[in-house]
């Protein structure tokens, strides 16, 4: 395996480093109960490889770098994300049986960009989870979207939505309800 910066997140959280430096410690004794993301925003570019749950507790920094990539572009503000989405997208990525990279369309919105965006669209809600930090619009880099709809509502992920013509689903960490 080729040792990138993503590998040695993974390899450090399962434990894979730790049994190196002691043979005797059996690899199987350490299960990888670790959360990690690549994370590219599609609007500013930017990406983030991160590991924001560390096994036993979030870590806060890497949360704070989450809640910047998930900004509000337009209005650059940034607001604190629910990490039970990035909870929820980790676990339909394994559900899946996949690391793809997460391709965010939209994380937090200002109530600004989020009336602005309403008026331009019909399916935009006036109390959207988008301006609690509690929804995001997403894609996995390469996995069908039917897919990744299909596990967010197995998985009961809250609020999901699919939306095949614009290539992203919605979920959120409300009821549990589904559209589209």
């Amino acid at each position: 395996m080729q040792v990138t910066r993503r590998n040695f997140i993974k390899l450090a959280g399962s434990g894979i480093v730790v049994a190196s430096c002691a043979p005797s410690v059996a690899l199987a004794s350490y299960p990888d109960l670790s959360r990690s993301l690549a994370l590219n925003n599609v609007h500013t570019g930017e990406n983030l490889e991160t590991r924001y749950f560390d096994g036993q507790h979030y870590v806060r920094k890497e949360l704070t770098r989450i809640d910047k990539i998930c900004r509000d572009f337009r209005r650059n503000e940034i607001h604190n994300m629910d990490k039970k989405l990035f909870d929820q997208i980790s676990l339909i990525q394994s559900e899946l049986g996949v690391e793809a990279e997460v391709q965010i369309i939209s994380g937090y919105r200002s109530p600004a960009t989020n009336k602005a965006l309403r008026a331009r669209s019909s399916g935009v809600a006036k109390k959207s989870y988008h301006m609690t930090g509690q929804a995001i619009d997403f894609r996995l880099d390469g996995v069908n979207l039917r897919k990744v709809r299909d596990i967010a509502r197995e998985i009961k992920a809250g609020g999901v939505g699919y939306y095949p013509s614009s290539n992203f689903v919605h979920i959120d960490t409300g009821p549990v309800r589904y559209w589209s």
